[in-house]
């Protein structure tokens, strides 16, 4: 062995000073740092040959800090990534943030939350209305469709939720608005106004669409249409307003309204063929979607 040693306090020093000074091992060799000839020691090794790797390997429950960052002494689990305390102190922990799971409501109930879920994206929309009818005194004219519920969207920090109580509003029948659903008292949305019969149509001719409350968005639901005609004995009754899931009815020549689904309004209805009276469509039931993050 060749040992350093220097006298006093003094430094061992590497090189001239006037140049870049050089460590390296003797051969094809790995080189080895380490403190009381390894005893209690951390080591850093230098594998000889291309691509060859540099472990630093701390003594017992040690770690390695590098610029002020303490790294975790052993592995994590699969697909974990590091994170850090914000003085320094880096850690394993599971991936978080991402979709986990929907909760979808066609129908009043109660929401739970699943453990692990941080965050929820409530999507309320309220019922939509029924489109008109065609009575006997109103043939070869056009119901007009029924309007869309209205849809609040708003994210919410779940940390405090535990369940929630959620109501759906019900689809109008003919002429009939739409009921309003809501998701505990922090969201709500109402429904779409009723269609209007043939022959009771005025001025506007389009039926009104529910609104979202309380969401960081509001939206109104899609206004139900007047109808069509498009000559003697071929008139379509009004299509039903959307909503923010689609969903409304369509208006059909000589005939009922179709049914509205997702809060959209029902079809109008047109009767061609007297006396036959052709009823207006339902509007879709509300609904509730959740979506939860962790």
């Amino acid at each position: 062995d060749v040992a350093i040693i220097p006298k006093g306090s003094g430094e061992t020093k590497v090189g001239t000073g006037a140049a870049a000074a050089t460590i390296t091992s003797s051969g094809a060799h790995d080189l080895t740092l380490d403190t009381n000839s390894g005893t209690n020691s951390g080591v850093i090794t230098i594998t000889d040959g291309a691509n060859g790797n540099i472990s630093i390997t701390p003594n017992g429950s040690g770690n390695i800090v590098l610029d002020g960052l303490t790294f975790p002494n052993a592995d994590g689990s699969a697909d974990q990534f590091l994170k850090t305390d914000g003085s320094g102190a880096l850690s394993f922990a599971a991936a978080g943030g991402g979709l986990q799971s929907i909760q979808v409501f066609t129908s009043s109930g109660t929401y739970t939350k699943p453990s692990g879920i941080n965050t929820i994206k409530v999507m309320c929309t309220g019922g939509g209305g029924g489109g008109g009818n065609c009575p006997n005194s109103a043939i070869n004219q056009q119901g007009s469709g029924g309007g869309g519920g209205g849809t609040a969207i708003e994210i919410l920090d779940a940390s405090s939720i535990t369940s929630e109580t959620v109501t759906i509003g019900s689809g109008g029948g003919a002429e009939i608005a739409g009921g309003t659903s809501s998701f505990g008292s922090l969201l709500s949305a109402s429904g779409g106004g009723g269609g209007k019969a043939a022959g009771g149509i005025t001025a506007p001719g389009s039926v009104g669409g529910g609104t979202g409350i309380g969401g960081t968005y509001n939206l109104r639901g899609g206004a139900g249409e007047g109808g069509n005609e498009f000559g003697p004995g071929e008139q379509r009754g009004g299509t039903g307003g959307d909503t923010f899931f689609g969903g409304g009815g369509a208006g059909v020549l000589g005939n009922s309204g179709q049914a509205g689904s997702n809060g959209g309004g029902g079809g109008g209805a047109v009767s061609n063929q007297p006396p036959t009276i052709r009823g207006g469509g339902s509007g879709g039931d509300g609904i509730v979607v959740v979506e939860e993050y962790a």
